[in-house]
């Protein structure tokens, strides 16, 4: 009788510490919206804990999916590393880390098969690390292979060769090149220069390999306090880009702004006024694609050097997880990424080459 009293008690106790058990780990995950790496390696799709771990129905965790962005049209900063010095940079040179190409190309994979239909390679500058080979191996990849409908490149245009058109030239769709004037002095109190390079020699030389190469050719511009009044109607007719990508000077903390920045920005930064006067002035170029700092702020998918997304809803780049740790969904759920605003800026265009219908 003692022997089965004991049992009982037992049993008892055990069951009470299984009920607490249970209660404690539904409290604790009923806020969590989502498992870390390691713990989701170890449910499958279909366990009853994972259900339980999320608090939600079925129709909630739908409803959790249709909002989270799809990785449409993304940026990979894959270098921070510049021989320009713009003063008003926002991707600063704070680490000189590079990932591996397979890890690179992995990452890539992972964010095609999320759904990414356009791939922008920048910086930094992205033809300062391996001479170039390393982007256009990456270029090379995400059209050849991942069959990426538009890759493209943001550079400042200084240091790629016409040998990398060769080499490179046919599985890239979009060449930006970043001029923000077509003074030299002007460019030169921005930054945008290195030694005697000219930066308008540079800009001729690679928009004439465009057309000989078949790339299409755009260009970005920043405008600020040194440029707002210039006059570039004739010489952005002239080069004839696609697209004139032209941006309002933006201040992010901790890049260029900011006791721990690499620039002081804010003598370049100039207000909606005077953004909206060297638009007027531009107006009839049909090709201009304005972009204030509403619009850009949280408009873009940023990618940093180590494939973390970089949320500038704050006003500085507050990093998610590695893509290559987490995965693409867990990662862009902390992207601070405007979809609407994306899609309001034009930001979905004809973007493959294939499809612009060029004179060449």
């Amino acid at each position: 009788h003692t022997m089965w009293l004991n049992v009982k008690l037992l049993f008892r106790a055990c069951m009470l510490r299984l009920r607490f058990l249970v209660q404690t780990v539904v409290n604790a995950c009923w806020f969590r919206p989502f498992f870390s790496p390691s713990e989701a390696a170890g449910l499958g799709a279909g366990d009853c804990t994972s259900q339980l771990c999320r608090g939600s129905s079925p129709r909630s965790e739908k409803q959790a999916a249709e909002r989270l962005p799809t990785p449409t049209s993304v940026n990979y900063h894959f270098t921070r590393q510049c021989n320009y010095k713009c003063g008003f940079c926002f991707h600063t040179a704070k680490t000189s880390f590079v990932l591996p190409l397979e890890e690179a190309k992995r990452g890539l994979r992972l964010l095609k098969e999320a759904g990414m239909k356009k791939i922008n390679f920048s910086g930094g500058e992205p033809f300062i690390h391996e001479k170039g080979d390393f982007l256009g191996r990456l270029v090379e990849y995400c059209k050849q292979d991942l069959k990426v409908e538009s890759v493209s490149i943001v550079s400042n245009g200084s240091m790629i060769t016409e040998k990398w058109f060769k080499c490179y030239g046919k599985w890239l769709d979009i060449l930006a090149i970043s001029c923000d004037s077509f003074d030299e002095e002007t460019n030169r109190l921005i930054g945008r220069g290195q030694g005697k390079k000219n930066h308008i020699e540079s800009l001729n030389r690679v928009r004439n390999w465009c057309t000989d190469y078949k790339v299409a050719f755009k260009i970005n511009t920043v405008i600020n306090r040194f440029n707002a009044e210039d006059d570039m109607n004739e010489q952005i007719t002239a080069l004839n880009p696609v697209r004139w990508k032209v941006f309002q000077c933006l201040i992010i903390e901790g890049e260029n702004a900011g006791e721990d920045a690499l620039r002081q920005a804010e003598k370049f930064v100039i207000d909606d006024e005077d953004f909206q006067k060297f638009l007027d002035h531009h107006k009839h170029i049909k090709c201009l694609v304005p972009e204030s700092n509403q619009k850009m702020r949280d408009s873009y998918l940023i990618l940093d050097e180590y494939m973390r997304f970089l949320d500038c809803t704050k006003g500085r780049k507050d990093p998610s997880k590695s893509i290559l740790d987490v995965g693409v969904e867990n990662a862009v759920k902390f992207s601070g990424f405007d979809e609407k605003m994306f899609l309001k800026r034009g930001g979905k265009y004809v973007w493959s080459k294939a499809d612009m219908k060029l004179d060449w």
